[in-house]
């Protein structure tokens, strides 16, 4: 977006709804004191009389109208006014304001739709029954950091493999003016938004790699890293909406249903042989050990046709899946 196309904030911070309001009621009751004075005189002096009427009534019209322009702002809300179809003003600080009775709060992001065929009254995503009146819709724009669940998506990692991930996203509103006039909707916003970061980010990494000595980052071993990245684009994309990120988790990931059970099994046989490599390396060396520590000691003296039966059976028992049932030879050892 353009700079020329953003909105200068202005900031309303004179916060003396106290004393419109203390004037509003001095003046209503002077109003009606012109009123009743006005009726007693009618009766001496009839033009008077009706000249103090008409006054008291415009007044009681007029302050009236100005209890309009009184607003309360919480903590951690502010609220975007327009006047007219024009920008007005923005409220950051929790307070009671007067400002021009014919100015409206302004967010587009909240929405008030009447469901004629179920007879339900929505606003923004909670529902009431339809009882005749509409409810309230409070248009002021939430400061306070919230935490966003998108939804799990299927995405195609760096190997093409269907993978479900999905995030959490910590978020808050730190500039109220250009989250209501630079998009539509900021909380839609974001989360389409971060919908095409993760998209962005799971294509550029495996899901997991089977190769123990790598450096390679992969979606499931290096989640922290991955997820700063996605952070840091999110970030980039949602400034223009006056959105600052905080953190970014990946809360799931896993292998889509349909190839879940065969990446299963080859992560399976991936361990088996890895395990059977470490037993068979463990099991060469303590052989090698054995017959050297015998040829030393000068236990036993066996040629190379001994020594290769007896590499063969100690190799049987240390890799064999189940316990050795030894023979106990009781004549020769031949």
């Amino acid at each position: 977006m353009n700079k020329k196309d953003d909105v200068e904030e202005i900031v309303i911070e004179k916060a003396n709804g106290g004393i419109a309001l203390l004037g509003n009621i001095l003046g209503i009751l002077v109003s009606i004191a012109l009123c009743v004075a006005g009726a007693v005189v009618c009766a001496d002096n009839s033009v008077l009389g009706v000249g103090l009427l008409i006054v008291s009534l415009i007044l009681i019209i007029l302050f009236s109208i100005m209890f309009a322009g009184l607003k309360v702002v919480h903590p951690n809300e502010a609220a975007v006014y327009t006047l007219f179809g024009r920008y007005y003003g923005t409220i950051k600080k929790a307070g009671f304001y007067f400002i021009n009775p014919f100015s409206v709060c302004y967010n587009p992001s909240v929405t008030s739709i009447w469901e004629n065929a179920s007879g339900m009254f929505k606003t923004g995503n909670t529902a009431s029954e339809n009882t005749g009146t509409q409810n309230k819709v409070d248009k002021k724009v939430s400061t306070k950091t919230v935490t966003m669940d998108n939804r799990k998506q299927k995405v195609n990692d760096a190997l093409g493999n269907p993978v479900i991930i999905g995030t959490a996203v910590i978020w808050k509103v730190i500039n109220p003016t250009k989250a209501v006039f630079n998009v539509e909707d900021y909380n839609k916003f974001l989360s389409t938004q971060c919908d095409a970061v993760i998209r962005n980010n799971a294509r550029l990494y495996p899901y997991d790699t089977m190769e123990e000595d790598t450096d390679e980052k992969t979606l499931r071993g290096s989640s922290q890293e991955i997820a700063e990245n996605m952070k840091k684009e999110l970030q980039e994309r949602v400034i223009e909406a006056g959105i600052e990120v905080s953190e970014v988790r990946i809360t799931d990931l896993a292998y889509s249903d349909e190839i879940a059970a065969a990446m299963l099994q080859r992560q399976q046989a991936t361990a088996i042989i890895a395990a059977r490599q470490k037993i068979v390396e463990g099991a060469v060396g303590m052989v090698k050990m054995a017959i050297d520590q015998l040829g030393e000691d000068e236990v036993v003296v066996l040629d190379e046709e001994r020594k290769a039966a007896m590499v063969s059976n100690l190799l049987v028992v240390l890799c064999g899946n189940k316990e050795a049932q030894p023979i106990v030879n009781s004549s020769s050892i031949y």
